[in-house]
């Protein structure tokens, strides 16, 4: 460590300017490239006086043969010397050589005398003393008077300074060597290191807002030209300073300036920002320099050890940053970006409401302990430091469109920190947040109509005429139903928007998305969860009207031969037709019209093996398989949802598009087999949905008798080809088997009257019927429904007949009945077999957006498709297996078959 005397032997200069404004862009320019000399504190060229020249490029200097009247400032003046005089030693004056003689003899001294100006030997006095070698006078060093003396007390790096006060006493080792003396000969001598170490100390206070050295940095007035300016104004709105026109293309690199600063005030040169230059971690180049790479979001961290931070870097280096854009005239220029130290930003006072100019990486030289050569007891560490791009780069803007916040930590030099560096993009929300509230407004209440709708139409169906509790639990589930819908549209709408409108920029980019953890991403992750359970409300809803619906397999064979009836009265018809049918049906229960495993396949395939999940990254790029050894973006969890609900709900739609219009046209339609299956077994289906409210499938066989034999069953098929037997459907000259049925009060009364015992009946399988009461009064029951619905279907009961018609146009889109069956029961033609939504096979659009949001959501909490895809089949099959299961149960103790029977 260099030792503190020779950093505050500082000379004087007298120059004062008054500083300009902060804020403002500036030309690049290089020290080596002025004509003058190089002023760091205002990154500009200055001009020295006549024959004066900087070689170094950060100070004037005289010619030959001129004296200099003032060493300590950059500006200096020049004497020229006359004929026999020579410059002295410290060529701050011109002396007239002894005798003419401007030299000396081998053997001789020579020695200056200030006081006359005349080179000989003298005894030193009037402001002068020996020099430590004793071969000359030299001035005394400034701030000690003429009598070269100072009291042990005012002595502080080769300076003699007043005694501070006690509130201004400085709290570290550096601030005790070199922050009064600093502020003083800046304040009084305008001395440009001296203000750039005073300048250093305010930075180094990252934990402060009021620190000591911001308070002796704020008490010179007026600011001299080599103070430099490392605070902004909270006056002006840092937005108003950027540059105008300022854009970028997609992927295009943002460039970068550093000025560089030591922590004793020398300006090291200007660098171009690198990938690694801020970056603690270490990384290859390519992944590094992506964090310039405009319109990626970038996130690197690690752990390192502190002692390694400050082996790397024992002394602080300061930077400014500085962005380089091309003025309209094409010339290159330089704005500072604001820099926030996140430790004291909006705790008060003007510092920490203040934007500043400078930062460092690592500080390991302020808590050294007894002197400057021992190890520091703390490292100061910038453990993360975030640039954040704000859209619209051109003004007018309240943020400025670059800016850089640093967050400090003290660490002792055996402990780890963690570090970071990211780069975020964010934007004005705009009207986004608003637009999304009104579609939530406007979806929602078209939501709650049609629930009232959907619930209107279940009054109608159950024959409720009084709104009770068990109205209010329906209107409830239907509107968790429609809402569901609702919110999923919302969140995909606002998924795919930002899809298209981020990543499909190809020109200037204006668009980002919303900062993660951002209130827009907040309101995201809370509509998908919404929608999601309300969607779950519905599927469980839906569960529990299917597994409790009444269904009655009708068998209209008649009896044969001349024994009507067995031995207990019972029609001598065999029952393997009802089974057959049942089996039939409760095979068909949870048919959907897609598979779920090669849905599960396909997504998965297309978002990991092809690679569409990459497109859901924070960056511009649209690449499917990007390169290994490149820098991965991280996930948006909007455009992640936005991919893969758009892959889940495409994958569903072709599935359901092959299976309508190609496999069930071409290869099976179960639905149609099972309505066929009905008349060749002369066997009807009667379902009740709701108490007044169900379907009807005719079965009836044309040929009045099914249970026959091989021969006589082929031959009645061959008639119907040929066209020599009635058509199947309810109505003579019709087809049409099925159909809505919406029961008049007297039949439904009647029918409740019927299989009231069969409900309040326990089920006892064990014992033959002769012996077991119940068993017995269970048959008799459904002989009892048989006849009374067989012969309500015959028109056999005046006082409970029925009609047949089509349904209105409005009565088909609104799922609602507008005529009541007062006097007549109602049968509506049902040519698109809607008898299916009593199975999952019609009610494939609750289950596929159910699907996706589980998908979704899975993925959401663990960022893992191929997990998702796991937990999403297990879910699927628990529904499918308690669908089947308790599907099976109801079935049977609808329709009397035992669920042995029911395999």
């Amino acid at each position: 460590m260099a030792s503190r005397g020779p950093l505050l032997v500082l000379l004087l200069g007298l120059t004062r300017l008054s500083r300009p404004q902060t804020g403002t862009s500036i030309s690049l320019i290089r020290p080596g490239s002025c004509g003058g000399f190089y002023n760091p504190a205002r990154y500009s060229c200055s001009s020295c006086g006549s024959g004066q020249s900087a070689p170094d490029g950060l100070r004037c200097s005289c010619p030959a043969g001129f004296a200099v009247e003032d060493l300590g400032s950059p500006q200096v003046n020049c004497s020229q010397c006359q004929p026999h005089e020579v410059v002295s030693v410290d060529r701050r004056t011109c002396l007239r050589c002894d005798g003419g003689r401007c030299s000396c003899s081998s053997g001789e001294a020579r020695e200056e005398n200030l006081v006359d100006k005349t080179s000989r030997c003298v005894v030193c006095g009037g402001g002068t003393r020996p020099s430590a070698a004793g071969d000359r006078c030299e001035l005394c060093p400034p701030t000690y008077g003429s009598n070269c003396s100072c009291p042990a007390n005012q002595q502080s790096g080769g300076l003699c300074l007043p005694v501070p006060k006690q509130d201004l006493a400085p709290v570290t080792l550096w601030e005790s060597l070199y922050l009064y003396p600093s502020y003083v000969v800046c304040r009084d001598y305008n001395n440009a290191t001296a203000c750039q170490v005073l300048a250093n100390m305010v930075i180094m206070n990252v934990f402060s807002s009021s620190s000591k050295a911001y308070e002796l940095y704020s008490a010179i007035r007026p600011p001299g030209v080599f103070l430099p300016p490392v605070i902004y104004s909270p006056v002006t709105p840092l937005g108003s300073t950027a540059p105008a026109n300022l854009s970028y293309q997609k992927n295009a690199r943002i460039h970068f300036w550093l000025a560089r600063y030591d922590v004793r005030g020398k300006f090291l040169d200007w660098e171009v920002l690198k990938g690694g230059t801020l970056q603690l971690c270490p990384s290859s180049q390519d992944i590094l320099d992506a964090a310039f790479t405009f319109g990626t979001f970038y996130n690197l961290s690690c752990s390192l050890p502190v002692a390694d931070l400050f082996r790397k870097v024992p002394e602080p280096v300061f930077y400014e940053l500085f962005l380089q854009y091309s003025a309209g005239s094409g010339a290159t220029l330089l704005w500072p970006v604001p820099v926030w130290n996140a430790n004291i930003r909006g705790t008060g006072g003007t510092l920490g409401a203040s934007a500043l100019r400078r930062f460092f990486l690592v500080d390991g030289i302020s808590y050294r302990g007894a002197n400057l050569s021992s190890d520091p007891t703390y490292v100061t560490v910038a453990t993360s430091l975030t640039l954040s791009v704000y859209l619209p780069l051109s003004p007018p803007s309240s943020e400025p469109p670059i800016q850089l916040t640093v967050q400090y930590e003290r660490r002792s030099l055996q402990a780890a920190a963690q570090v970071s560096f990211a780069v975020t993009y964010a934007q004005g929300e705009g009207t986004n947040k608003l637009d999304t509230v009104i579609a939530i407004g406007v979806l929602g209440s078209l939501a709650a109509l049609l629930a009232i709708l959907e619930t209107s139409s279940w009054l109608r169906r159950s024959g409720q005429q009084n709104i009770g509790i068990l109205v209010i639990i329906k209107f409830l589930a239907f509107l968790s139903g429609t809402l569901a819908n609702a919110f999923s549209l919302v969140t995909y709408g606002i998924a795919i928007y930002w899809l298209i409108a981020f990543k499909g920029q190809y020109s200037a980019v204006s668009v980002t998305l919303p900062p993660a953890g951002g209130q827009v991403e907040t309101d995201f992750v809370i509509y998908l969860c919404v929608a999601f359970s309300l969607k779950a409300l519905e599927l469980i809803h839906l569960l529990i009207s299917q597994l409790t619906c009444n269904i009655f397999l009708i068998d209209c064979e008649k009896a044969k031969g001349r024994t009507p009836s067995n031995a207990q009265g019972r029609p001598n018809v065999s029952f393997w037709r009802t089974i057959l049918v049942a089996n039939e049906w409760n095979e068909i229960q949870a048919q959907r019209k897609l598979s779920p495993l090669l849905q599960l396949f396909s997504v998965l395939l297309l978002l990991e093996v092809v690679g569409l999940k990459n497109i859901a990254t924070k960056d511009l790029n649209l690449e499917l398989s990007p390169s290994a050894g490149g820098y991965q973006a991280p996930m948006s969890i909007i455009l992640r949802f936005g991919m893969s609900a758009s892959m889940w709900l495409a994958v569903g739609l072709v599935q359901v598009l092959f299976f309508i219009f190609i496999y069930e046209r071409f290869f099976e339609d179960k639905i149609k087999q099972f309505v066929d299956l009905c008349s060749l077994s002369n066997v009807s289906v009667f379902i009740l949905t709701h108490k007044c409210y169900g379907y009807y499938i005719h079965g009836r066989s044309v040929h009045g008798q099914a249970d026959v034999g091989m021969e006589t069953l082929l031959d009645n098929m061959r008639k119907e080809e040929d066209n020599l037997c009635p058509l199947r459907g309810l109505e003579p000259g019709s087809e049409l088997q099925t159909f809505e049925v919406l029961l008049g009060e007297r039949v439904r009364e009647q029918y409740q009257k019927i299989v009231q015992p069969l409900a309040e009946a326990p089920r006892v399988p064990k014992g033959g019927i002769e012996k077991n009461p119940i068993l017995q009064q269970r048959v008799k029951t459904y002989y009892t429904i048989n006849r009374f619905l067989s012969g309500f279907l015959d028109h056999v009961y005046k006082d409970m007949d029925y009609m047949v018609k089509d349904k209105l146009f409005l009565e088909s889109v609104l799922d609602i009945e507008f005529q009541l069956p007062i006097e007549r029961s109602i049968l509506y033609s049902d040519d698109r077999y809607r008898f299916s939504r009593a199975l999952f096979y019609g009610n494939e659009l609750v289950l596929l957006l159910f699907d996706t949001l589980l998908f979704s959501v899975i993925d959401l909490g663990t960022q893992n498709f191929v997990l998702a895809t796991i937990l999403t089949f297990v879910v699927q099959m628990f529904v499918k297996i308690l669908r089947s299961e308790f599907g099976k149960k109801n079935l049977s103790a609808q329709t009397m078959v035992e669920e042995s029977f029911l395999i």
